[in-house]
C-alpha cells in the first residue's frame, strides 16, 4: 500500500507547477503493478496537512513501514552556473522551504507511527553521494542539507530500530528530463547527441528499486545516517533498471573524464561522528 502525495491533482494543478503529472497517475501506476496506490493531496510545507495525512495513515493502515521524502518542486528555482551573488534570494528561500523544510516536517509527523512499532525506514532522496559542490549555492545547500538531515535524524533514532538514510539516483531519465531533450522513453538514446552523458542515465524505477531493496534488507540499519547511490545498491542487491541494465554513474564518470569519482565514504563521515554534544549529553534526545 503506497500513499502517493503531492500538490498536483487532476483538474487542480499546483500553483506554479509546470508539469502535467498528477498524484492520481502515480497511484494508478502503483495499482497497475500489483500494489494499492492511494492518492492524497498534501502540501508538505503546510504542517496541518502533513499532520492530517499521518493521522489518516494511522486510521486506515494502522502503521507506517517506509517514508520516502522525495519532495522537491525546485526545477524552476535552481540557478546552476550562476555565482551566489547573482542568484535570486527569493528563489533560494522558496527552494529551502519546498525541499528541506518539507522533509523535516513530514518526518516529524510520520516517525511517531514508526515509533509505535519500533521499526521503519526513512529515505531522504537527494542528488549525489558525495559532499562535493553541486554547481550552485542554493541548490548545493538544499541537496547537502537533505543528506545531513538523514544523518541528524539517525542520531536521534540511534536507540531505536528505525533507520534514516539518504539515497541518490544518477542522471535521472525523468519525464521532465525527457521532455527537455525532446524525446520519449522509447527513443531516449536520441538525446545522447545533445548530451553525451545521457547515455549513463537511468529511469526513476531504478532508484525506486533501490528503496525497495533497502526496505527488504533486515540489516539496513548498518547504513543509518549515510548516503548511498542507486548504482551502488544495484550491484549489492542485484536489481536492474527496467531494461535489464545496471547504469553505474561513478564508473561512467571515471571512464569518461579520467578522474576519480569521490564518494562520502567512512573517512568522509568520520568528522561527523562523535560530536561533543553526544559526549557531554549522551542521553539526548530524551524519549
Amino acid at each position: 500500500t503506497v500513499y502517493c502525495t503531492g500538490r498536483s491533482v487532476r483538474g487542480q494543478p499546483a500553483s506554479g507547477a509546470s508539469r502535467p503529472e498528477t498524484i492520481e497517475e502515480t497511484a494508478e501506476q502503483v495499482t497497475s503493478l500489483g500494489g494499492k496506490g492511494i492518492a492524497v493531496r498534501v502540501d508538505h510545507s503546510v504542517e496541518e496537512e502533513v499532520d492530517a495525512l499521518c493521522q489518516r495513515i494511522r486510521a486506515e493502515a494502522g502503521k507506517l513501514d517506509v517514508l520516502v521524502n522525495d519532495i522537491w518542486g525546485g526545477e524552476t528555482l535552481h540557478e546552476l552556473g550562476l555565482p551566489f551573488w547573482k542568484q535570486s534570494p527569493a528563489k533560494a528561500r522558496l527552494m529551502f522551504d519546498r525541499a528541506v523544510y518539507t522533509h523535516l516536517a513530514t518526518s516529524r509527523y510520520a516517525v511517531p507511527l514508526m515509533l509505535e512499532r519500533d521499526r521503519g525506514l526513512i529515505v531522504e532522496v537527494t542528488d549525489g553521494d558525495s559532499f562535493g559542490y553541486r554547481g550552485g549555492v542554493s541548490y548545493d545547500v538544499t541537496k547537502t542539507a537533505v543528506i545531513r538531515l538523514a544523518f541528524a535524524m539517525s542520531r536521534d533514532l540511534r536507540r531505536t530500530n528505525i533507520t534514516a538514510l539518504a539515497v541518490t539516483p544518477g542522471f535521472l531519465r525523468s519525464e521532465e528530463m525527457l521532455d527537455g531533450f525532446g524525446v520519449k522513453e522509447a527513443n531516449w538514446r536520441d538525446a545522447v547527441k545533445q548530451v553525451p552523458d545521457f547515455i549513463a542515465s537511468e529511469t526513476p524505477s531504478y532508484v525506486g528499486r533501490a528503496v525497495a531493496a533497502l526496505a527488504a534488507d533486515p540489516n539496513v540499519h548498518r547504513r543509518a545516517g549515510r548516503v548511498v547511490a542507486s548504482w551502488t545498491l544495484a550491484r549489492e542487491y542485484g536489481f536492474t533498471d527496467l531494461d535489464g541494465t545496471q547504469p553505474h554513474w561513478a564508473e561512467y564518470f571515471e571512464r569518461t573524464y579520467g578522474k576519480a569519482y569521490t564518494v562520502a565514504d567512512d573517512a568522509a563521515y568520520a568528522s561527523w561522528m562523535g560530536g561533543s554534544i553526544e559526549i557531554v549529553c549522551p542521553d539526548w534526545p530524551k524519549y
